[in-house]
């Protein structure tokens, strides 16, 4: 499951760099997701729960089974990529400072979702959703902590929590603060506090959305 959380939270962090007018971000060849593109721009700390796979196991454990499942599946995810658009990574590094500054509003949000990377309201709602895994790191964002209280599992704490107001160990940073002074922004975060199928069908569509960014099918 360490990938697949991986996968959620570095896509945003990638595709965010996509700058519509110019056509360029999203890619870099051969560098570590922490650290790329400047501090705004990184802040992936990764965990990694998975066994240990660098020899032969003892035996096919369930855990075995599920980190080679996992790997089946990133692979699969890479190869239809592939099919559909091409793989065209990029040696640039996006400059820094592309992705939202946590410490704005509502105007910077749709500056930088739907002006510069051309996605739309619903978009911003759904993606910011995504913080239900992982938390945020002071040494790269000057932030600390997750969102929700369980950081590993991907439903619609997020919205729950945030509706629910301040919580001891719990961030809600500007960024978040401000979806609910939106007229357009908080009637979605109210839904998805109490339907998590709609979060989930909505997400995924602007998942797919954000990581078809830049690229043109073939």
């Amino acid at each position: 499951m360490v990938e697949v959380e991986v996968a959620l939270e570095a896509n945003p962090k990638r595709c965010g760099s996509y700058d519509m007018p110019s056509g360029t971000g999203r890619t870099v060849v051969g560098q570590p997701l922490v650290g790329v593109g400047g501090s705004k721009d990184s802040g992936l700390v990764v965990t990694d729960f998975s066994p240990d796979l660098s020899s032969k196991p003892p035996e096919m454990t369930p855990s075995w089974n599920l980190k080679m499942g996992v790997e089946l599946f990133v692979f699969r995810v890479y190869m239809k990529y592939k099919e559909l658009y091409g793989w065209n990574d990029k040696k640039e590094i996006p400059n820094e400072g592309r992705l939202p500054d946590a410490t704005k509003g509502n105007d910077h949000l749709r500056e930088v979702f739907v002006e510069t990377m051309g996605l739309e309201d619903i978009d911003i709602v759904t993606l910011s959703g995504g913080h239900t895994l992982g938390g945020a790191h002071k040494e790269r964002s000057g932030f600390e902590g997750p969102w929700t209280s369980n950081p590993l599992i991907f439903d619609n704490s997020y919205f729950i929590e945030l509706l629910a107001g301040e919580k001891k160990g719990l961030l809600k940073l500007p960024t978040d603060k401000a979806l609910l002074e939106d007229p357009i922004f908080r009637p979605l975060v109210e839904k998805y506090a109490v339907d998590e199928d709609a979060f989930f069908a909505d997400y995924a569509v602007s998942h797919m959305k954000l990581s078809e960014l830049g690229f043109a099918k073939a």
